[in-house]
């Protein structure tokens, strides 16, 4: 069956489409959870096998007609809920099957100039995907010097951090930022010129910024532990990941909380209390698009799609996963003076 989505209603074209299919096995019917519904591909192409029924959550109030289209079409098998991944557990009344998160920018958010995600657009410097507190805007306009650095180094891996971010503060001195074309010029004008590689030099500070104002990280591992509380025993969670901070917290929860989790040494016992474990043994294998997918949607290239299928054991809360990666959240936590 080819499951690539044609129609305008559905244009964000969603990543790894097969690949999520068969993985998720949903012509075993059962219930599943599309926590990032955006253009709803992953939702109208499970909803083509009768046995399905689709849980859908949205940030994004942009998704709401399309969402629509989808209960009007699937009345009794499809809902939908516009909740951050935080609020999972407050939407999903029974254990389910199927958890799916897609993460990151949806097309459909990048290609509205409107909304600020884009550097080619020269419209108000937003990026909030919805249910956000602050914008990109009040970010760069009020934070310090040394918290601006630590955002762009830390959640943009961004190795100019330091120069970007003061003359951010020398810009904003003299007229607030308030445009995208604005910062871009600034963000430019600070880059060391590099001709080794093709991304633009403002990603990864656009990508900080973005992750920041959408306390991305923190929503991301709320969700996955809320997730992992209400998958059934076999049922499975699948992410896709673009970026390496996704990818390595994602990697490290299916991997540390399943049973292949590795030893400080090969010389020390094998645990016997396993009962923390909340994962089967898997391989973590990294699933990636095709050549002939990236050929068609050039964005996919840098995604990673993990999975891990849910064990017996009754839950028991991750702590060291947040331990694990507390950085990120201290920093989302950080608060914007306006």
């Amino acid at each position: 069956m080819n499951f690539q989505t044609s129609s305008l209603e559905f244009s964000h074209f969603p990543v790894m489409l097969s690949e999520v299919i068969k993985t998720s096995s949903p012509e075993k019917g059962g219930i599943y959870v599309d926590c990032t519904f955006g253009g709803g591909g992953y939702s109208q192409a499970i909803l083509r096998f009768p046995k399905t029924k689709v849980v859908a959550i949205d940030r994004d109030s942009a998704v709401m007609p399309t969402a629509k289209k989808l209960k009007d079409k699937f009345k009794t098998r499809f809902t939908f809920h516009q909740v951050k991944f935080s609020q999972l557990n407050k939407v999903i009344e029974n254990y389910v099957d199927v958890i799916i998160f897609d993460l990151g920018l949806s097309s459909m958010q990048l290609n509205n100039f409107k909304r600020g995600f884009s550097f080619k657009s020269n419209q108000n410097l937003d990026m909030t995907m919805g249910l956000s507190s602050t914008s990109a805007q009040e970010v760069v306009n009020n934070l310090s010097e040394t918290k601006l650095k630590l955002i762009i180094k830390t959640l943009g891996e961004e190795k100019d951090a330091s120069k970007i971010a003061k003359n951010i503060v020398k810009s904003r001195s003299i007229k607030q930022i308030t445009r995208v074309d604005e910062l871009v010029k600034i963000i430019e004008k600070s880059k060391t010129k590099s001709f080794s590689t093709k991304i633009n030099p403002c990603t990864k500070t656009f990508q900080a910024l973005r992750i920041f104002v959408n306390k991305e990280i923190t929503e991301l591992i709320s969700g996955i532990i809320k997730a992992t509380e209400l998958l059934k025993p076999g049922g499975k969670i699948l992410a896709i990941s673009f970026h390496s901070i996704e990818d390595k917290i994602i990697k490290y929860f299916f991997n540390n909380f399943s049973k292949n989790k590795s030893k400080p040494s090969r010389y020390l016992p094998e645990e016997k209390n396993l009962e923390y474990l909340l994962f089967e043994k898997n391989i973590n294998k990294v699933i990636k698009p095709s050549s002939a997918e990236i050929k068609k949607n050039n964005p996919s290239r840098s995604a990673k799609l993990r999975f891990a299928v849910r064990n017996k054991n009754s839950f028991s809360y991750p702590k060291d996963l947040v331990e694990k990666f507390n950085r990120y959240l201290e920093i989302e936590a950080m608060d914007v003076q306006t």
